[in-house]
């Protein structure tokens, strides 16, 4: 299943990290967050909270490489604007706080996205 994640935050990261940690069969293909890809690869990798992840994480400028998997990171604050199509992405998981409400999550639909799941 191809996944995106906006908002890379604890919960986000949490997220991801549970996935991988269970070898859950999830593709994760984005990321999107107003961080840049280096500061979200060293959030990953040194949680003060869950520990250092148990795995290599490194980042590129546009990018997060976990286990030698790319991650595209993407910086857009509006929904409605990922490319969620051209990435081909199953399920959006929105974890900002901010897109909440019916209305506002369906814009990762528009995006085109086919499922959404709000955290």
């Amino acid at each position: 299943m191809r996944v995106a994640i906006n908002g890379f935050g604890r919960i986000g990261r949490l997220l991801f990290r549970a996935a991988i940690e269970r070898k859950a069969k999830i593709d994760f293909v984005a990321v999107n967050d107003v961080t840049d890809a280096k500061t979200l690869a060293h959030l990953l990798k040194y949680d003060s909270v869950h520990g250092p992840f148990p795995g290599e994480v490194k980042a590129t400028e546009n990018s997060i490489i976990v286990n030698g998997k790319e991650i595209k990171v993407l910086s857009q604050k509006d929904p409605a604007q990922l490319p969620w199509k051209d990435l081909n992405v199953y399920l959006a998981v929105e974890s900002t706080g901010l897109f909440t409400k019916r209305e506002d999550a369906a814009k990762h639909l528009q995006a085109g996205a086919k499922k959404v799941l709000i955290s």
